[in-house]
């Protein structure tokens, strides 16, 4: 697998809970590695097989359990 590191950006998160269902969301995704939510920051690192999971895969699966993220530089 062939994997990149993609940063999301989220400014909804308010708790530990939120941090680990986006997490477990994430990781639940095939092709998807690793998921690693900075709650201070909002900043959501997602490392994952881009042949696999495009970055709208991301962004939906986030917004399926109710948050709202978007591609950030860095």
């Amino acid at each position: 697998m062939a994997s990149t590191t993609t940063t999301l950006r989220s400014d909804e998160l308010s708790c530990p809970s939120c941090i680990a269902k986006i997490e477990t969301k994430l990781t639940s995704l095939d092709g998807v590695s690793e998921a690693e939510v900075k709650f201070s920051s909002g900043r959501i690192l997602v490392t994952h097989d881009p042949q696999r999971v495009e970055v709208r895969d991301l962004l939906n699966a986030v917004a399926e359990i109710g948050y709202s993220a978007k591609p950030s530089a860095i």
